[in-house]
């Protein structure tokens, strides 16, 4: 609509100016009665005023379309050649664009033959003044590189990729070349190379490596070269950045936690790794536990000697320190959960301190029925030698636990208690039964 009232108004100031240039003549030659005279000895010529003036302006006229005529005549080789050139650059870029497409649709060969047609076109001679016709080449040799990373070819992607990571294309296509550079790193990571995926990413800018997509090959690359907390930093980077959604963010970053906690090698490390953790990573059941659990495997094949046994003390009284504000949580846990946790607070029950005890026996009263609590009580009371407290509350425990394991060790510990009080006959049916568990 506006470019109509456009167009109509250009119109009417057209014929608004005709009319005033018409206005104009009519004003200057209407009643115009000037003569010329022209002298040529011994001519003397007299011409009108007028038919002077309208000779000169024709006179104007076609000597300026004479030398239009001519310079349009001098310019048409030039316009040849760059009618041909444009035919040349539009069968380039179309390759390109088939090329892509085919890529996309899945036809890797039909992508790979366009590509290197397009490739054969930017070779013509004619082909250095086009424009951006380095980035339309590192494109073509990117897609060639695609295609043969589809089809299983590694030589032609790496001789494709060497082509198109040139640094006379990077200089004059930086944008396309950092995506060649993510392309490799991605290809790296397929092929399971760290050294060479770590390689690619040294290469990028700086700006370019902060990117998600680039944070993403980062965390890949991590992960497959076995760098837990440099793939922890990142995971925690894109999470910040929204990369993932909350629910992933949560799960990847715990998934990264729990390998970072299986590689410690000590108790030294698992308090380091524990201690980069943030506080709401701590607070999360599955870390806390598996942290637990993994600081209770070092005490496995540790001796019996003082040191061994001081050792065990401080174990147990960092594992309660780690499993302290879960423990707080304990009501909100699913059944899973509360016997993970009860697995590694089990082994952190020897020695417990009578503020634990008493804990456990609060939890237990609010909770009569959980069998965990039964279990975890009873025990207790077991180390502090209660042991009518300890035979009641295992035994009620007994009729309820579902896993096999706690099950067992539940029947061990009543078999105990009944050697304890010189009962042989209970003792033999509660071992009977452990072994049965076997």
């Amino acid at each position: 609509m506006r470019r109509k009232q456009g167009g109509a108004m250009r119109s009417v100031f057209w014929f608004l100016g005709l009319a005033a240039l018409a206005v104009a003549l009519a004003l200057l030659v209407g009643h115009n009665q000037s003569t010329v005279t022209l002298f040529w000895p011994p001519y003397r010529f007299d011409v009108s005023f007028n038919m002077v003036l309208f000779a000169l302006v024709a006179g104007f006229v076609l000597l300026y379309a004479g030398l239009r005529a001519v310079s349009m005549l001098r310019d048409l080789p030039a316009q040849a050649q760059r009618w041909r050139a444009q035919q040349v650059e539009r069968a380039a870029v179309g390759a390109v664009m088939d090329a892509l497409s085919h890529q996309l649709s899945g036809r890797f060969v039909r992508a790979q033959a366009a590509a290197l047609h397009a490739l054969e076109q930017l070779k013509s001679g004619n082909s250095s003044q086009w424009p951006r016709r380095h980035q339309l080449k590192l494109l073509a040799h990117l897609l060639a590189a695609e295609s043969a990373q589809s089809l299983r070819n590694a030589e032609q992607r790496d001789e494709h990729l060497h082509a198109a990571l040139h640094p006379r294309l990077a200089a004059k296509a930086p944008e396309a070349h950092e995506g060649a550079l993510l392309r490799a790193v991605r290809w790296a990571v397929e092929d399971r190379n760290v050294e060479a995926a770590r390689s690619r990413l040294a290469e990028l800018p700086q700006g370019a490596a902060r990117r998600i997509q680039a944070l993403r090959l980062k965390l890949n690359v991590a992960r497959l070269g076995g760098a837990t907390s440099e793939a922890l930093d990142t995971a925690r980077l894109l999470a910040k950045h929204g990369a993932f959604s909350p629910d992933a963010s949560r799960s990847i970053v715990r998934g990264l936690v729990q390998d970072g906690l299986r590689e410690a090698h000590d108790l030294t490390q698992l308090r380091s790794v524990w201690e980069g953790l943030d506080a709401a990573e701590r607070l999360t059941p599955e870390l806390a536990v598996a942290a637990a659990m993994r600081a209770n495997s070092f005490n496995v094949n540790a001796g019996d000697d003082d040191g061994a046994e001081a050792a065990r003390h401080a174990t147990a009284e960092l594992v309660r320190s780690w499993l302290d504000p879960v423990w707080d949580q304990f009501e909100s846990l699913d059944e899973t959960q509360q016997l993970h946790l009860t697995r590694a607070l089990e082994p952190a029950l020897e020695p417990i301190d009578a503020d634990w005890l008493s804990r456990l026996e609060q939890r237990q009263r609010q909770i009569p029925n959980n069998p965990y609590l039964q279990y975890l009580a009873g025990q207790a009371c077991m180390h502090y030698q209660l042991w009518g407290k300890a035979s009641q509350l295992l035994g009620q425990a007994s009729h309820s636990l579902s896993d096999q394991t706690l099950l067992r060790r539940c029947w061990c510990a009543l078999a105990r208690l009944a050697e304890e009080r010189g009962d042989e006959l209970a003792a033999h049916d509660a071992w009977k039964k452990a072994a049965l568990l076997e």
